[in-house]
């Protein structure tokens, strides 16, 4: 696979925050988003932290008990309440916080798996309804510094999604049928919010 090559702009961009930034990098499904923040990470190395609204995913069995389990990573399938809460932390508290971090080889969060020192000047999150403009999301957009919205064209990115549902353990069929159902309602409407982004990366 090709390495990643975080553009010089944008490095020089997330270089200039000199003081707590918060920055929301959302996106559709595959469309590099955590690629490009990982890449901001690298390159600042312990100024920079990365938190993401994966995190915050209810577990298979709560969706379940809703009936929203062939539905998971839709907007209503997250605790967008405790992301919301996380992000006034980050903006108003001046220690270290500890974040949940969602693990796709075993479809759970893991609580406090993040770190996010209070020393950083540049909090990286990013997921796919931080600029969607519907409640609870729509509370999202003020608690961000600056957000950018990473596109990605359609072919390549379901070509990559299906690879990733795959390395998580779904047979081919299961990944397509997938990718091309729940994953691409909801690319859908995430495209619809890319409107409030601050700057529209495209990635290739």
């Amino acid at each position: 696979m090709t390495r990643f090559r975080l553009p010089p702009e944008l490095l020089d961009r997330a270089r200039g925050f000199r003081t707590r930034t918060i920055l929301g990098i959302a996106g559709a499904p595959g469309a590099g988003k955590s690629t490009l923040a990982a890449a901001v990470k690298e390159a600042l190395g312990d100024r920079c932290a990365v938190v993401g609204m994966d995190g915050f995913h209810y577990t298979n069995e709560e969706l379940e008990r809703l009936g929203r389990r062939d539905r998971k990573g839709a907007p209503d399938t997250f605790d967008a309440y405790g992301y919301i809460a996380l992000l006034n932390r980050l903006r108003t508290e001046q220690r270290d916080i500890y974040a949940p971090a969602y693990q796709r080889g075993i479809g759970y969060s893991i609580s406090g798996a993040v770190r996010i020192p209070a020393s950083v000047n540049l909090v990286i999150t990013e997921g796919n309804y931080l600029l969607l403009d519907e409640e609870p999301w729509s509370g999202v957009k003020n608690l961000l510094d600056e957000s950018w919205y990473v596109d990605l064209d359609g072919p390549t990115r379901i070509a990559r999604l299906i690879e990733r549902h795959v390395e998580s353990g779904k047979t081919r069929e299961k990944a397509e049928a997938w990718t091309l159902g729940p994953d691409q309602a909801n690319a859908e409407l995430i495209a619809s919010s890319q409107a409030h982004a601050d700057k529209i990366i495209t990635l290739n």
